[in-house]
């Protein structure tokens, strides 16, 4: 197939040669594989139709003098946002940005955009940049015991959107957290699109080493823009000791498709805890992996969605357990109406040497309409033999007494379902100690079912 935009796209990037090559390399890798399809396990219950030959990126935007000047969805989330700095994308340029506090900057915190960061801090940039990410799918087979049959490698094609974004990526944030340094406030990037019939390729990178922590808030956003791709990838280095709080929200427009791998690497005794908040596009993929390297580290993966209308929701997790006495707790929660398909694949991975491992793993969703569909599949795939690890998946209907009930008192059904919907992902909620993310995913919720 034909790749010339892509192509033209790359060689405009620029940047210093050992990107330069990188980026070729993910380009010819891009070109190898087959777009993912319904043979491929892995991608089983969704189908991205796309051309890419067809597709042009998004174009360039200029800085903006301030906040008043943002499209009014940034400007509504910044009024009530409590992120200590802040950077704001369109498309693949930073239009708006905050600094860092200086006494953050003064023990060597850095936060900045990627580009610039490729930039100015070559060195950090280059040690990280596809560490956890890489271009191509990781092969996370299970270490399994002499004469036993692990599990099989991903399917080559899993990696293609990867490679696309490794190849593409223009801009995104980056984070740096050194040693025992504590950053209080979170760090937050909004990126938008305003180009219907575009794509954007764009990387997170945080890093935070150890005994150091830090939260940072990913959100996503655009008006309805139809044939237009949002492909990405978030990269999360947590070193020994280190805490990161990890939060995505993807409110794209309808006519999105989103596609992005998020993947933490989490060294001995330390936690990372991730928030996948799924509400907007028309078509979206988020794959969250955890990678438990250190003895001891603890990975929380919670993720709430409300696909409505038409929209398809996959999301993809791994809980991988390469390391004795490490801990994972996985709870997902879905809300299906209208005409929507939700789809949920989950794996707890647990090595040969991994003993003492402790892995949850619980997926529930509630169906709103009868014409929904959802797809669950929760695994596990053992190798050790001193471990406690659990999965379940439920689905099923909004409780009709409880709808009655409230109906009865004189509530409205939008509101009674609104109702019924919140007290359902409250346990997520309540696991969230950002109260302005909260009153965020709350007020998408209400609008989703008409109460707002």
């Amino acid at each position: 197939m034909t790749q010339t935009p892509f192509t033209t796209e790359l060689l405009a990037a620029g940047g210093p040669e050992w990107l330069t090559t990188k980026r070729r390399e993910s380009l010819d890798l891009f070109n190898t594989l087959e777009v993912p399809h319904e043979g491929v396990e892995a991608w089983k219950y969704t189908q991205v139709s796309v051309d890419f030959a067809e597709l042009r990126p998004h174009g360039k935007r200029e800085r903006v003098a301030d906040v008043a000047s943002l499209p009014a969805s940034v400007q509504e989330r910044l009024n009530g946002t409590d992120v200590g700095a802040f950077l704001v994308l369109d498309g693949p340029d930073v239009v708006y940005r905050t600094e860092l506090p200086a006494e953050l900057s003064a023990k060597g915190v850095i936060f900045t955009d990627l580009k610039t960061a490729v930039e100015q801090y070559p060195d950090k940039v280059q040690q990280y940049l596809y560490s956890v990410v890489p271009a191509e799918v990781p092969d996370d087979t299970t270490i399994a015991a002499p004469g036993t049959t692990p599990s099989k490698s991903p399917d080559p094609s899993e990696g293609k959107f990867s490679a696309l974004a490794a190849a593409l990526w223009t801009n995104g944030a980056f984070v740096y957290v050194p040693r025992g340094v504590e950053v209080e406030l979170p760090l937050g990037s909004f990126r938008v699109m305003s180009e219907a019939g575009t794509y954007t390729a764009t990387r997170t990178l945080v890093v935070a080493e150890a005994n150091s922590s830090v939260t940072f808030i990913d959100e996503q956003d655009s008006e309805d823009l139809p044939g237009t791709y949002a492909i990405g990838a978030v990269e999360l280095v947590v070193k020994d000791g280190a805490r990161l709080r990890y939060v995505s929200i993807q409110n794209w427009g309808k006519g999105v498709t989103h596609i992005q791998r998020q993947r933490g690497d989490v060294g001995k005794d330390a936690t990372l805890n991730s928030l996948v908040v799924t509400m907007g596009g028309t078509l979206s993929r988020t794959e969250m992996q955890s990678y438990l390297r250190g003895q001891g580290s603890d990975s929380e993966m919670l993720a709430l969605y409300f696909a409505n209308d038409d929209q398809h929701f996959d999301h993809y997790t791994l809980q991988h357990h390469a390391a004795a006495n490490a801990h994972s707790d996985l709870l997902y929660k879905g809300v299906g109406d209208d005409s929507s398909v939700g789809v949920f694949s989950g794996m707890i991975k647990v090595d040969l040497h991994a003993q003492k491992t402790d892995a949850y793993q619980k997926h529930r969703t509630l169906m709103l309409s009868s014409d929904a569909r959802n797809y669950s599949v929760p695994q596990l795939e053992i190798n050790a033999n001193d471990v406690r690890c659990s999965h379940g998946s439920t689905t099923g209907p909004v409780d009709q007494e409880q709808l009655f009930f409230l109906r009865s008192r004189g509530i409205s059904r939008e509101l009674a379902e609104k109702m019924l919907v919140t007290a359902f992902l409250e346990d997520v909620l309540t696991r969230v100690p950002l109260k302005s993310v909260v009153a965020y995913i709350e007020g998408i919720i209400a609008k989703k079912v008409g109460a707002a």
